[in-house]
């Protein structure tokens, strides 16, 4: 495969990135994969998509969890919601985490990928250490089936990640980069980050996005690519001066606005092209 291939953040039926048909239409040929609903995450169905993906000449090369009850909202609600860190859904989503797993396995993908939540900050507390559990039994799940587990980036500021990282001493434990994510949620400069954690990198996304006015107390906003605060020159250059050489996966999330959502992701992969002939 050559180095950079374009890729989208797609989904079959959970409503989450571009339906297969318009990631086919955009003429990308790997994507990020949200994982279906329960109902369809069965061998048949497994089959049935491979032989549609042949079809379309698409590849997947991560398949992210998603859970029921998550949102976006805001960041406290963010917090309280979103992962395997709220203790209440824990053992529910853990379940259904690898499941998922499983059925990236079935579809021949040996990556599983997931936003875990906001990790607290401090080691000693107690729900730390439960997190770090949790993502060791998750990691241990794929290696298992012979999978890596991508943390996206986000929630976490790059030492605090790398010190997490550490304590979960998993060798099949990585990092999927997205560097609006450390705008939005207020974490730190997204290149200055990918430098300290860069040798985790095995899998990103391409978005942008500007700071808010109180970074970490509130939202920053996502808006399409080159038109916010990450720089995407900067941020494929680090990522050739880092040797990652996997897909560029651009991440537009407003699914609501079909047309928008398609032409905005087909403006990006013109702009990842020029800065790809520019850079390699």
């Amino acid at each position: 495969m050559e180095k950079w291939p374009l890729g989208v953040f797609a989904s079959i039926d959970a409503g989450l990135g571009v339906k297969l048909e318009i990631a086919h239409e955009l003429g990308v040929p790997t994507i990020h994969l949200h994982a279906p609903q329960k109902a369809t995450r069965t061998p048949h169905q497994a089959e049935q998509f491979l032989a549609r993906l042949k079809e379309l000449g698409i590849t997947i090369t991560a398949v992210f969890g998603g859970f029921e009850g998550e949102s976006y909202a805001d960041i406290p609600t963010t917090a309280r919601t979103v992962g395997l860190v709220p203790p209440e859904t824990r053992a529910a989503r853990t379940r259904e985490m690898k499941e998922i797993a499983d059925f990236a396995r079935l579809l021949g993908v040996d990556v599983a990928a997931l936003h875990l939540g906001f990790i607290p900050h401090d080691p000693a507390d107690p729900l730390y250490v439960e997190v770090v559990a949790v993502t060791r039994d998750i990691a241990d799940h794929c290696k298992a089936n012979r999978q890596r587990f991508h943390l996206e980036t986000g929630q976490e500021s790059a030492d605090a990640l790398l010190r997490f990282i550490a304590e979960v001493d998993r060798d099949n434990l990585f990092i999927n980069f997205d560097p609006a994510n450390m705008i939005l949620y207020g974490s730190g400069e997204p290149i200055e980050a990918l430098r300290k954690v860069g040798k985790f990198v095995r899998s990103v996304h391409c978005k942008d996005g500007k700071w808010a006015a109180k970074p970490g107390e509130q939202w920053g906003a996502e808006v399409p690519l080159g038109e916010g605060d990450v720089g995407m020159e900067n941020f494929l250059r680090t990522l050739d001066e880092i040797g990652y050489d996997g897909p560029l996966t651009i991440e537009r999330e407003i699914p609501q606005e079909p047309a928008r959502q398609k032409e905005e992701i087909g403006q990006g992969m013109a702009l990842l092209n020029e800065l790809k002939a520019k850079i390699l």
